[in-house]
Parts: C-alpha cells; sequence; structure tokens
C-alpha cells in the first residue's frame, strides 16, 4: 500500500517553446477570438432573421455557429488569463469538465459535418424529394443523434482519464487539459486510458470522414452528369465552403491523436488551428462564398443603421 497526496488542481504550462512572446501571443488569440464571435454570431443573426434561409441546409449552418463560438470558449479564455500575466492553475474538476466539454462539442461538430455533407447528398442527387427527405422531424433526429454521440464520446474519454491517481506532477505541459497532455501525470497505469483514447478518438474521426467521403463522393458523380456549365458551377460552389471547412477540421485531429510519439509544438500548433483558427476560418468561409448568407449580412445591416439613424433623430 501506498500513501497519495491527490492533487487538487493543475498548472497549464501554456504553449511549449514560447516563452518571451506572452504578449504577442495574446494580442494574436484575443484578435482571432473576437472575430470568431463576431463573424459566428453575424451569420447565426442572418439566418435567424432572414425567412428564405430557413431551410435545412441553414439549419444546420446555424447550429454550426453557434458550436464555432462555443468550441474556442472551452480553452480560449483560460489560456487569454494567463497568456496576461494571471495565474495559470485550474482546479481539477475544472481540467476535467474542459475536457470533457472540449470532446463533446469537438465530437458533436464533427458529427455535424456529416450531417451537412449528408444534406448536400439528398439536395443535390435527390432535389426533387429534397423536402419530403429533410423535413423538420428528421433534421432535430439528425442533431440529436450527432449530440448523442458526441456525449457518449467525451463521457468515455473522461471517465477513463479522471479515474485515475493524481499525485505527483501536476504541471501540464499544453495550453488546455487534453488526453495526451493529462495522461502522462498519472501515478496509476494508464495504458488502458491512452489505447481507449486513441482507438475512440481515431475510430470516430476517422469514420465520420469515411461517412463525408461517401456523400461527396455521390455529390461528385451527380455533378459530372449535370449537362450545363453553370448547373455544374452552382453545385460546385454549394459544397466547396464545406468541403474547405471539413479539411481545416479533420486534419488536425488525424494528426494529433493518431502520431506514435507525439511532439508537443507540433501538436500545439495543430491544436490551434483547430481550436481557435477554425472556427474563425469557418465564419469565413461561409460568409464570402454564400450570395444568400451575404444578402441577409447585408440586410441586416442596413436594418441596425436604419435604427440608429432614427435613435439619432430622435
Amino acid at each position: 500500500m501506498r500513501n497519495y497526496t491527490l492533487l487538487n488542481e493543475f498548472i497549464l504550462l501554456g504553449i511549449p517553446h514560447t516563452q518571451g512572446l506572452e504578449t504577442l501571443l495574446f494580442v494574436v488569440f484575443l484578435f482571432i477570438y473576437f472575430f470568431t464571435l463576431l463573424g459566428n454570431s453575424l451569420i447565426f443573426t442572418a439566418i435567424v432573421s432572414s425567412s428564405t434561409l430557413h431551410t435545412p441546409m441553414y439549419f444546420f449552418l446555424g447550429l454550426l455557429s453557434i458550436f464555432d463560438m462555443l468550441f474556442p470558449s472551452v480553452t480560449c479564455p483560460k489560456m487569454l488569463l494567463y497568456l496576461s500575466g494571471q495565474s495559470s492553475s485550474i482546479s481539477y474538476k475544472g481540467c476535467a469538465a474542459q475536457l470533457f466539454f472540449y470532446h463533446l462539442l469537438g465530437s458533436t461538430e464533427g458529427c455535424l459535418y456529416s450531417v451537412m455533407a449528408y444534406d448536400r447528398y439528398v439536395a443535390i442527387c435527390h432535389p426533387l424529394r429534397y423536402m419530403l427527405i429533410m423535413k423538420p422531424g428528421v433534421c432535430v433526429s439528425l442533431v440529436t443523434i450527432a449530440c448523442s454521440v458526441g456525449f457518449l464520446h467525451a463521457t468515455i474519454l473522461t471517465s477513463f482519464t479522471f479515474h485515475l491517481v493524481y499525485c505527483a506532477s501536476n504541471q501540464v505541459d499544453y495550453f488546455f487539459c487534453d488526453l495526451p497532455a493529462v495522461l502522462p501525470l498519472a501515478c496509476s497505469d494508464s495504458r488502458l486510458a491512452q489505447k481507449v483514447g486513441s482507438i475512440n478518438v481515431g475510430f470516430l474521426a476517422l469514420i465520420l470522414l469515411f461517412s463525408v467521403c461517401v456523400s461527396y463522393a455521390h455529390i461528385g458523380i451527380a455533378i459530372l452528369r449535370i449537362r450545363s456549365a453553370e448547373g455544374r458551377q452552382k453545385a460546385f460552389s454549394t459544397c466547396s465552403a464545406h468541403l474547405t471547412a471539413i479539411l481545416c477540421a479533420y486534419g488536425p485531429v488525424i494528426i494529433i491523436y493518431l502520431q506514435r510519439t507525439p511532439n508537443p509544438l507540433l501538436g500545439a500548433v495543430v491544436q490551434i488551428l483547430n481550436n481557435i483558427v477554425s472556427p474563425m476560418l469557418n465564419s469565413l468561409i461561409y460568409s464570402l462564398r454564400n450570395k444568400e448568407v451575404k444578402r441577409s449580412l447585408k440586410r441586416v445591416f442596413q436594418n441596425v443603421f436604419i435604427c440608429a439613424q432614427k435613435q439619432i433623430w430622435t
């Protein structure tokens, strides 16, 4: 029998090999986080305020905007705090909550990408039956399944990680609590948790990526069958934004969790792209490449400008 002094907090050491760059990183990440929240909130407002955008495609896009605001909010505020000189400590429960919500939101968003790919498949390959297949009840059911998969995935990872005993070092050599950074600190045997984490994350990512590839393989065949160049261009432009967002989302996940010998600096750079930069890029991708969203945003700004003028004159 051994006597353990259990930890009640962890110390986040931040992004590896960036000592002395805290002020610069604080400004950069604050800028990115602000525009992530601004851009996605504008897209959500545009979708809600325009009745022409109340379709299954924009229903899923609106949910994606919400997740793109919540996902970076799991890690970015704490990172900005310690980059600004505040305490870098995080409680044991706070660390567990950070890991849980990171994987909950990340995996649910991955499922949502697959749902959006299926939506595009139905719209392009079965256009006459689109509204019959993608009924409101079906859309809600698909989102419910995506959230359930994310919840189950996050619960498994969090349970396997925090049932271990943590009693020695409390220094997490990373900028947030994630499996590759927390598990090496365990005093008990963490090999099972590492295997479950790698298999769970890798398997889910590959399954979701495979489902997206199947949907877009059918879409590609359908686009090649379209005779008019204008029709092909319209179908391709509808899907290109979604494909770009998928590449930005799945690439980092596969690189991080399937590498045999983790590289702290590479992992941090890839995680930053996935956690902070990708949600901001999504708002740019979907707003700049989507004419309907741009028109709706223009109307929103016009209404705000008119209301502001009225307030000034009154």
